[in-house]
């Protein structure tokens, strides 16, 4: 039977990945990683069958090459350079990356091993084939689909009426999607419907973005703080943002686009983000924690430093909806900039509970490198001792 499938573009992924993989092929080309998948749901269980057809979709993944058309696309991307571009021209997946094995507790356990600039690449088309196979062969996939256009058409109701009124947002959705024909749907009926005083105005799937000729959202994730600030002998980890924030403005001068605060904690980020960074980042996001604290706290940060916290954006994506993002709007839309990224709830909401799975850099040239957010429960690392120590160079540099 021919495959269906799941990736057909290299495009498909999230805008952050080229954002970073630029700024990792000028710097960093000989820094080497391992990513570790991870399922949060304890009563999920991957059958070998399901493993088998990720197997084969992740294969069928790494034949794919950049269009010339897809290059184009890119080449337009204000802060895309064209020597970036020339290396994607070269570049293809290979999967002899992979690692995939039913050795897991939930049955399923792949690993990837290899340059930065290759492994960071297989994070997000891997997690939306797992999602994808998993949905398609555990259920019956048109009885989702229907709950999901169902629960899609009353969102945007919602939306149209009032109701819900959430601002600026993107769709972040393609990592833990139900499939790439839910997302699609999605992004079309977001991004062409009016909806009240809510705009979507993109999505962080390039090729989608592509597709539907709207912005392509994305500027950093956890793993550019981790492997830059963690991933050698030479830096206190404590000290991860300093390096990574001050790497990012070398590659993009002005066009910083948005600080991720939570890779070490907010409170440690802010003893690096001063002046020069909070100047020239457009703005934070939010990833873990209480929203409206960190909110408070991050506009008093811009006025200690004498900027008008109206002038910065507030980009808020932890485990949102729509309800809990008017709340968060109503709040701080007077007080600064605010946008939202909702991935999950636009992309996976069905009458069946969505998968909780990641895929995390857990070592970076040979060092154990982890996330201490600002909650319990988001981090991921091999080495327990590794956590700890990370934490104590934290709190050392939190207290002197």
């Amino acid at each position: 039977m021919k495959l269906h499938r799941i990736i057909n573009s290299l495009l498909e992924t999230d805008m952050y990945k080229f954002s970073m993989g630029q700024a990792i092929f000028h710097q960093f080309t000989d820094y080497r990683t391992t990513w570790t998948f991870r399922c949060r749901n304890k009563d999920v269980k991957f059958t070998p069958e399901m493993v088998e057809e990720i197997r084969e979709q992740i294969k069928a993944y790494c034949d794919l090459r950049f269009t010339d058309d897809e290059l184009d696309f890119l080449q337009n991307v204000t802060w895309i350079k064209s020597s970036y571009v020339m290396f994607l021209r070269l570049w293809k997946p290979r999967f002899e990356d992979f690692t995939i094995t039913t050795d897991a507790e939930c049955g399923l356990a792949i690993e990837t091993v290899g340059t930065w600039l290759n492994t960071s690449m297989y994070e997000i088309p891997t997690l939306a084939i797992v999602n994808e196979v998993y949905f398609r062969m555990q259920y019956n996939y048109d009885d989702l689909l229907a709950s999901f256009k169902r629960r899609l058409a009353d969102k945007i109701s919602k939306l149209e009426s009032g109701e819900w009124d959430i601002g600026v947002f993107s769709e972040f959705g393609i990592r833990r999607r139900l499939s790439a024909e839910a997302q699609e749907l999605a992004v079309k009926e977001l991004t062409t419907k009016p909806l009240g005083n809510s705009h979507c105005i993109g999505t962080s799937n390039v090729y989608l973005a592509k597709k539907f000729n709207v912005t392509p959202v994305g500027t950093m994730a956890h793993e550019w703080i981790m492997c830059v600030g963690q991933g050698n002998h030479k830096h206190n980890p404590a000290y991860s943002n300093w390096y990574a924030l001050d790497c990012w403005m070398k590659e993009y001068g002005i066009l910083n686009g948005i600080a991720l605060t939570d890779a070490i904690t907010t409170d440690c980020f802010l003893r690096d983000f001063k002046l020069t960074y909070a100047t020239l980042f457009s703005g934070v996001r939010h990833d873990s924690g209480d929203p409206f604290a960190w909110g408070d706290k991050m506009i008093a940060h811009y006025k200690s430093l004498g900027i008008d916290p109206k002038t910065k954006t507030l980009l808020f994506s932890d485990s949102l909806n729509f309800e809990k993002a008017t709340k968060i709007n109503a709040y701080f839309k007077d007080k600064a900039k605010v946008a939202f990224g909702i991935g999950t709830y636009i992309a996976n909401d069905t009458d069946t509970e969505p998968l909780n799975i990641v895929m995390k850099t857990t070592v970076c040239n040979g060092m154990d490198v982890a996330k201490v957010s600002d909650i319990e429960g988001k981090g991921m690392c091999k080495n327990p001792d590794y956590v700890e120590y990370l934490e104590r160079c934290i709190k050392w540099r939190m207290e002197h």
